[in-house]
């Protein structure tokens, strides 16, 4: 179905002001911007960069619209028959940033960002840790259970925060496949 053109209208403000503070981050620090010189560069009101983002400047370059969550319930439910639900979610988390060697230059650049600005950071770790509760119900799915216990909770809140502290580790990759290791060990079943 095609967007209207209301729609469209959200979509480039979304994009203008995304582009806009990617663009002056980049140039000047992330620190070193003001929501307010965010919105005058897209043309924008202050008002309408928090209408379309309210939770400020971090959501302006780690805002996915729910990609997060949908992509982790993709990862779980269309895995290969046969490949285990811990192996679907490493293979997922192995195949983006920080872990991926393959970035375009602009996510690249995007990512870096990120890692090396500590609100950002601090930011996009909240905002994965908020998929707890729907990675612990994913998994409660796959284990064949109605609800997730609170031994599922635990498992969905460590492979949520592994590739964070593996990212932070000389060899990223290398860690992150050491981590899932251990968590296949805990949970075998899984």
């Amino acid at each position: 179905m095609t967007a209207g053109r209301r729609d469209r209208k959200k979509a480039a403000t979304r994009k203008a002001l995304a582009d806009a503070a990617l663009k002056l981050f980049l140039e000047r620090g992330y620190d070193n911007v003001t929501v307010k010189e965010i919105a005058e560069a897209a043309d924008t009101a202050v008002a309408t960069l928090f209408a379309h983002f309210p939770a400020g400047k971090e959501a302006l370059i780690l805002d996915d619209s729910g990609e997060r969550e949908a992509s982790l319930t993709a990862a779980v439910r269309e895995r290969q028959e046969g490949t285990s639900v811990l192996d679907a979610l490493y293979a997922f988390f192995a195949d983006r940033a920080p872990f991926r060697l393959d970035l375009p230059e602009e996510y690249q650049r995007r990512m870096d960002l990120v890692m090396s600005t500590p609100a950002l950071w601090a930011y996009a770790r909240t905002v994965w840790v908020a998929c707890q509760d729907p990675l612990a119900a994913l998994l409660a799915e796959a284990a064949g259970l109605e609800e997730a216990d609170d031994s599922l909770h635990a498992l969905a809140r460590y492979v949520l925060e592994t590739p964070d502290l593996a990212s932070s580790r000389p060899d990223r990759g290398a860690a992150l496949a050491q981590a899932f290791t251990h968590l296949k060990q805990g949970w075998p079943g899984l």
